[in-house]
């Protein structure tokens, strides 16, 4: 039984697995460096974006992400095999120690022929990586195909047009297009619409976004409101109109940094302006 001693040598009497534990709590440290990587990967690859340096170094640090993500997957099949072998031995309770080497390297690649692409949707700062990419880019590059304009430059082109139109004696392009009324300052207004947090209908400033719905609140409003309901044994439903969102968990909430990004550079542009 576990926990008697034993004078035969390789009997299983007593077996202290104390050294391999330590040894295993070490390496889930490791994760955390490893996660302290990628989001240091991740604040890189958002700075080329935001600045649009070329297409190249972005790939290198998806790249990196991707790499830190094989490693993470790595440390975790083996974390996992280590404590499988533990417990067999544990259960089994076998007469003889068992190589323990070759078992946890029996159960470490039986974990690995399993590996495959889609086991990087499960790694939550990966998949999290992308989406904020994904939604910098949107916001942070300007269309070839509109030579780089955007949205209120495309407004203020079409201004000098009519105005020009306008001493010639033509038509002017609202006039034609049944565009007159529309203005800069109704398109800013659409993209700012974004940057208000549903609970304080104030401008966010550190941004979280629901995986769930995918709503964004600012992190200490919502947070406030979900301790709040749970200290009334109450579900924290998504305060977003028309979100059928009814269980809202601290969980559930990740940092939103393309978004913040975004709100920064808006504000960036406007101290502009106005100097």
């Amino acid at each position: 039984m576990p926990g008697r001693s034993s004078s035969s040598s390789g009997s299983t009497g007593f077996i202290s697995f104390s050294g391999i534990e330590s040894a295993l709590s070490s390496l889930k440290n490791f994760q955390s460096c490893i996660s302290s990587g990628m989001d240091t990967a991740s604040s890189v690859a958002l700075d080329l974006v935001e600045t649009q340096t070329e297409v190249s170094s972005e790939y290198s640090m998806d790249k990196a992400m991707v790499e830190f993500a094989m490693m993470d997957r790595e440390l975790n099949h083996y974390v996992k095999a280590v404590q499988s072998a533990i417990n067999h031995v544990k259960e089994e309770r076998p007469e003889k120690i068992p190589d323990l080497k070759l078992l946890v390297e029996k159960k470490f690649l039986a974990l690995q022929n399993k590996n495959s692409d889609a086991d990087f949707q499960n790694n939550e700062k990966f998949v999290q990586f992308k989406q904020q990419l994904k939604e910098l880019k949107k916001q942070s590059v300007k269309p070839k195909e509109d030579g780089g304009h955007n949205e209120v430059d495309k407004l203020k082109d079409k201004d000098a047009s009519r105005a020009g139109n306008e001493r010639d004696g033509l038509p002017t392009d609202r006039e034609a297009d049944g565009t007159e009324g529309v203005d800069e300052d109704m398109i800013v207004t659409q993209s700012q619409t974004n940057f208000i947090c549903p609970i304080t209908q104030l401008e966010m400033k550190k941004p979280v976004k629901n995986k769930v719905c995918g709503h964004t609140y600012e992190e200490e409003a919502i947070v406030r409101m979900i301790e709040s309901k749970h200290k009334r044994r109450k579900k924290a439903c998504c305060p977003k109109i028309g979100c059928s969102h009814t269980d809202v968990r601290m969980s559930d909430l990740i940092q939103d940094e393309a978004l913040r990004r975004a709100i920064e550079s808006h504000n960036k542009k406007k101290h502009r302006q106005s100097d």
